[in-house]
């Protein structure tokens, strides 16, 4: 099975007024959510949610110079990346079929790159 990234992208304005109740049914969407790719035989091998964009830092790295680091993310979009899933799926179809059942706005989905000795191109 090949593995696939899913990136999930939201407003970070829901966290200024959530509930306790509201974090509950939302994590209880995520759980169902999980409990799906499991059912069709796919498998959530890693993810987590992550702290607000405004807690990174961004290490910029410059060809003969030492590396820069800054607060914060440099992309300014409405939509910060919240969390991810490391899904393993049988092919990409499976895996888009599977981040439409995912509950967030928006979910990049993105092949997991086999870096091993084995794929290496051949010369």
């Amino acid at each position: 099975m090949a593995q696939y990234m899913f990136l999930l992208f939201d407003s970070e304005e829901w966290y200024d007024n959530i509930t306790a109740e509201e974090w509950q049914s939302t994590m209880k969407l995520h759980t169902a959510f999980a409990e799906a790719v499991e059912a069709a035989g796919a498998a959530i091998v890693g993810g987590a949610a992550l702290e607000r964009s405004t807690t990174a830092s961004t290490v910029k790295q410059c060809e003969g110079a030492e590396p820069l680091v800054t607060d914060g993310p440099f992309i300014e979009t409405k939509e910060a990346l919240g969390g991810f899933y490391l899904v393993e799926a049988r092919d990409l179809d499976q895996a888009l079929e599977l981040a439409k059942l995912c509950p967030s706005g928006n979910i990049e989905v993105r092949p997991v790159m086999d870096t091993s000795e084995e794929a290496a191109p051949q010369a």
